[in-house]
């Protein structure tokens, strides 16, 4: 017999795969339009016009939505901001072709640190099960790809997670380069259940589309085991992460993103050696 509980978790897994539907069909419309957008610009360059399009692709990278646990239907609610003003800075535009080549130690042990507006929030990362995951996080790190960026959503509602990592803050943004899925049979994930603590890479809802977002699971989660786990949150990190969480979330946007009711900006963010 199927408990009530049980029914509600099957139903939260059930919704996010309906969004993951949506979000890939969101995704093959706006394709089709920048094709439609390219070709009348080429036929204007042709005629030797001297108007120009611009646009959220820059032509060097497929559009991709990332998705992360279920944008559910949060509550709407507002609390007090117990965030500080982020520093001086805006997050950076680089994009890159293909994902970086591997430079780390897979023997190694990493941290992965965001000094946030909210408080430091450090992560130990595995790079012995997710070693392309651990390798494009350094890559991207220590160019400051996620510096001045906001963490632009935040899910309140059976699956519970804040997701960052889009310096576009839509949902959208990239590093221009996708990597392959990781670590997916860990014993800690392949039950259908995220623990909280755990950090992953969000994806297109398809296999092997993780770019830069991923999300930080703040309590236990129905998800599938499809989105890498490569790291766990410190104790300390798990302290700011409950009070950007009870600050609650605003209502969904455009993109289905329920952003944080708490002004989460990664002033800058370190992957080091420890």
């Amino acid at each position: 017999m199927v408990t009530k509980e049980q029914r509600r978790r099957q139903l939260a897994r059930e919704k996010f795969e309906r969004q993951q539907q949506r979000r890939t069909a969101e995704q093959s419309k706006a394709r089709r339009r920048n094709s439609v957008i390219a070709a009348v610009v080429a036929v204007v360059v042709a005629a030797g016009a001297t108007a120009y399009a611009t646009g959220s692709l820059d032509g060097k990278e497929k559009s991709k939505t990332d998705a992360a646990a279920s944008p559910s239907a949060t509550t709407p609610s507002k609390a007090p901001d117990p965030c500080a003003k982020p520093g001086a800075g805006t997050p950076g535009k680089q994009q890159w072709k293909t994902e970086p080549a591997m430079d780390i130690d897979k023997s190694a042990k990493y941290t992965f640190t965001l000094q946030t507006t909210c408080g430091d929030i450090a992560m130990a990362l595995d790079a012995a099960k997710a070693p392309a995951t651990v390798n494009s996080f350094k890559f991207l790190a220590d160019k400051g790809f996620f510096d001045h960026t906001k963490c632009h959503r935040l899910t309140a509602d059976n699956i519970f997670v804040l997701q960052c990592g889009d310096p576009t803050g839509t949902g959208q943004g990239g590093p221009g380069y996708t990597i392959p899925d990781e670590n997916l049979k860990d014993p800690a994930v392949a039950k259908g259940t995220y623990p909280a603590g755990t950090i992953a890479m969000a994806n297109t809802g398809q296999p092997h589309t993780g770019g830069s977002q991923f999300f930080l699971v703040y309590k236990d989660s129905p998800l599938p085991a499809s989105y890498t786990p490569f790291g766990t949150i410190g104790a300390d990190g798990m302290k700011v992460l409950q009070k950007i969480a009870a600050a609650g979330a605003a209502a969904p946007d455009a993109q289905q993103n329920t952003a944080p009711n708490a002004t989460v900006v990664i002033n800058k963010a370190v992957v080091k050696q420890s």
